[in-house]
């Protein structure tokens, strides 16, 4: 479909090359520059519901007795084998470490209870008094705590055995080490798939096109958009708080798409060469048709990611501004800088090519191709095609049935991680105390109310042990705490507690992490239905606006809810019930909840994108002229070839995920290779023609 506004914008940009590529170069070099140290403002904020019960009771003790710093640093000591903790080579040494941490450090330390300065805390000690350990509260929350715990990090031995005061052993354990340790593991996994992808994207590039000018095209358009949605991340930074998941995101979204962008478009130029035209209508038709087509794309994954903005969670809505804005800049480039790089190329496109595979191929050549007899075979006998895909289609769906939801957990780190294996450590030695107690914030009740409150509460199933006062009565408020044997199980404890009856005029809040996650994966499930109307209606009217027919558009987002639920149901199948958890490394449980949202939104976008580079050319065929059954093979046979490699590209940048030590970017490598892989092969190259072969009767 030929767009006269942009076919004369494409000509403006030929006759204009040098000055639009130079200006879209310096723009993005200047964001880059500004945007060099955006990971130092990326937060940890933001993954619970601000509307939550748990937020609210939450906030009341915060702004009573101020944060509950119990957990943020746990440091374990294991005395030397045959000694105990209360050795007197020992003992004095680890209390005068302590002791100078909290007189070196009074901006970045708060209070240090342990095992070690007072006899009440005598349960800070295990039976054999072989370990021992010390909480430390840190100063600040969020970020500014975890920027304390890196400054502390070194201080307390901790990483070498018998490195410890005393020639104990050290090891950190709580809140803090287990956020900095995901945190870091973010921030390698954004750098190994900005620095590994792009060469490896270009070498597969070389492949596809067989011509290292074409292959750098794309790649150039990739790394364009890496330093200017910096710089866009980097603005973003100081109005909102921007989660370094939600970075991730932004960085596995916006240099894959770019690179498909970059793709589309060149294949394209080869395409319309190929035919005969010059230089200049090459680039106008490529702006035109292409160029159009991506930009219907951007609005599409753009309203796919908007949708986020439902949920009123941090991390969540995080992603938007910055997926929004890098996919937008993404979609700019592909009409100026691009274009205006393959005018400036010109015939040379294929300049240093392998002659085998670099030939520019004419539109019949193209038509007697794999993807045309491909598309010929579906529509031949369509419904032998559709139902052996639709039963394997349910045969992945069906594990999705075991799903469960987990917050942010130490399983999430590898399996060697420190923290981690602190973590676990310190929970089977003292199982009475929990880094991230459930507590109950009791608001106007009398010594009465409350001892009746407590005993009811410590009925409730699924506790370490009864509930304690966490904090001195202050302003008719009360913080009591308890420990969760497992947090798989948290839902039941919650709902327990939050049945306790309470007398007229008296609050009672179920409060702590397990019910902030809780709460958030709850708030999150019961937003489904929203989330899934916002995406349908908004990609059916955008597909519709874009191509006129209202069966392409219902087919087209039927096509991408297949691909997403078999997705699903593969990532059930992995990394709830474990299969392959030896293999890709990762400790099976409860997908982390803001992941799936994510998975969703993400993987419904990209599936839509592809549909809408193939119904561009569906429809181009039809405004010529072509019957039904032509335009579905031409356009099969003219975007097969491009959309497998399109996917191809973005399961190597999603691959560089797949290393990860953290099972969260995991989910999103292996999620989307999954739907790529089914998405791009059988469902656009088998079951789309064989479906519109069935139903497709447009207007002529």
């Amino acid at each position: 479909m030929i767009d006269s506004a942009l076919l004369r914008w494409g000509r403006f940009v030929h006759r204009h090359r040098y000055l639009v590529f130079v200006i879209c170069l310096l723009t993005v070099a200047v964001a880059g520059f500004y945007g060099r140290d955006m990971a130092s403002h990326l937060r940890q904020d933001g993954w619970f519901d601000d509307h939550s019960e748990s937020v609210i009771g939450s906030r009341i003790a915060d702004d009573t007795f101020g944060r509950d710093r119990d957990g943020d640093i746990i440091v374990l000591y294991t005395a030397p084998p045959g000694k105990t903790v209360d050795d007197p080579g020992i003992r004095p040494a680890i209390t005068a470490t302590l002791a100078a941490l909290q007189r070196d450090n009074p901006t970045r330390i708060q209070k240090i209870d342990s095992y070690f300065d007072t006899a009440l805390l005598g349960a800070f000690a295990d039976d054999s008094h072989t370990h021992a350990f010390a909480s430390v509260g840190l100063r600040g929350q969020g970020t500014d705590a975890v920027n304390n715990y890196l400054a502390l990090e070194n201080s307390f031995g901790a990483g070498k055995p018998g490195g410890g005061p005393g020639g104990t052993t050290v090891e950190l354990a709580g809140l803090q080490p287990i956020a900095e340790g995901i945190n870091i593991g973010m921030q390698h996994d954004i750098h190994r798939a900005e620095l590994i992808a792009l060469p490896l994207v270009a070498i597969l590039l070389y492949f596809v096109f067989g011509g290292v000018v074409a292959a750098l095209l794309p790649v150039l358009i990739g790394g364009m958009t890496i330093l200017g949605s910096q710089g866009i991340m980097e603005q973003i930074t100081h109005h909102i708080q921007v989660n370094v998941f939600a970075s991730a995101v932004v960085t596995l979204v916006s240099l894959g798409l770019a690179i498909d962008y970059g793709l589309f478009a060149v294949t394209r130029f080869r395409e319309e060469l190929g035919d005969g035209r010059s230089v200049e209508e090459a680039t106008a038709r490529t702006v035109a048709t292409a160029g159009r087509t991506v930009l219907f794309s951007a609005a599409i994954i753009s309203v796919s990611v908007g949708a986020l903005f439902i949920y009123p969670i941090g991390v969540l809505r995080s992603v938007p501004y910055g997926g929004i804005s890098s996919v937008a800049l993404a979609a700019l480039l592909s009409v100026t800088a691009l274009p205006a790089a393959l005018s400036i190329v010109g015939t040379r496109i294929d300049l240093w090519g392998w002659h085998r595979v670099s030939k520019v191929r004419t539109a019949e050549q193209i038509d007697a191709g794999f993807f045309s007899r491909l598309a010929v075979f579906a529509m031949r006998r369509p419904v032998t095609v559709i139902v052996p895909i639709l039963v394997g289609i349910a045969v992945l769906v069906i594990p999705f049935r075991a799903i469960e939801f987990g917050g942010l957990s130490e399983r999430y780190l590898a399996v060697d991680n420190p923290a981690r294996v602190a973590q676990e450590h310190f929970d089977r030695l003292f199982p009475q105390f929990r880094t991230d107690p459930l507590k109950l914030v009791v608001v106007g009740a009398d010594p009465q109310q409350l001892s009746d409150i407590r005993y009811a509460a410590n009925q409730a199933p699924g506790l370490t042990g009864p509930f304690e006062a966490a904090e001195p009565t202050t302003n008719g408020i009360n913080v009591l705490s308890s420990g969760l044997v497992d947090k798989r199980t948290a839902d039941t404890t919650i709902s327990a507690l939050r049945r306790v009856p309470h007398p007229p005029g008296v609050r009672v809040l179920v409060a702590g992490v397990p019910a902030l996650e809780r709460d958030s994966i709850n708030g999150l499930v019961a937003g489904l239905p929203q989330l899934a109307l916002i995406l349908v209606v908004a990609a059916v009217a955008l597909m519709y606006i874009a191509f006129r027919s209202l069966v392409l558009a219902v087919k087209a987002v039927a096509m991408s809810a297949l691909s997403l639920a078999a997705t699903l149901g593969v990532l059930t199948w992995i990394f709830v019930q474990g299969h392959g958890s030896t293999l890709f490394h990762f400790t099976p449980g409860p997908l982390m909840f803001a992941v799936l949202v994510l998975i969703v939104t993400v993987l419904f976008g990209l599936s839509t994108d592809y549909e809408v580079f193939l119904q561009s050319r569906i429809t181009e065929a039809r405004a010529a002229g072509a019957s039904p059954q032509e335009a579905i093979r031409f356009g099969i046979a003219h975007t097969g070839g491009v959309i497998t490699s399109a996917a191809a590209i973005l399961i190597v940048v999603t691959g560089a995920f797949g290393f990860s030590d953290l099972v969260l970017m995991k989910y999103i490598a292996y999620g989307m290779i999954a739907a790529l892989l089914l998405d791009a092969t059988v469902i656009r190259m088998l079951l789309t023609p064989a479906v519109l072969k069935l139903v497709w009767r447009p207007r002529k």
